[in-house]
């Protein structure tokens, strides 16, 4: 079985912002660590080479593989930051209505800067 590339690292965030982040986005990516940080009351750590996470979860596939993830977390992909959480349930889907301009994968919250969304909702979430 391959091994996961998507795991925990000693790698430094401070590199990793300063060779991804454009200016707006190295702002933006200081707020999303502290409101993070303050949500999951969990230091932030590389996952990968690209994705700042906050704590960990256990799965398992019905093939009986298993895994471990960060519970939350961001990444910069090009001009856009992709926030990783979960918003599966009633709750969640309400409150995407109310976040402001975005786009949601399974697990995967497109936003092209903060300033398009109510933090106070993406807190919530």
């Amino acid at each position: 079985m391959a091994e996961l590339k998507t795991k925990a690292t000693e790698a430094s965030i401070d590199e990793y912002l300063a060779s991804r982040a454009n200016e707006e986005q190295r702002v933006d990516c200081q707020v999303l660590m502290a409101m993070l940080t303050r949500v999951t009351k969990e230091k932030p750590k590389m996952w990968g080479p690209s994705i700042v996470g906050y704590g960990t979860y256990k799965y398992t596939y019905e093939s009986g593989r298993t895994g471990e993830m960060c519970r939350a977390g961001f990444a910069i992909r090009g001009r856009e930051l992709v926030i990783y959480i979960l918003a599966e349930g009633g709750e969640q889907q309400g409150l995407l209505r109310e976040l402001g301009k975005h786009k949601m994968g399974k697990s995967c919250l497109y936003i092209k800067r903060l300033a398009d969304i109510n933090p106070d909702v993406l807190e919530k979430l």
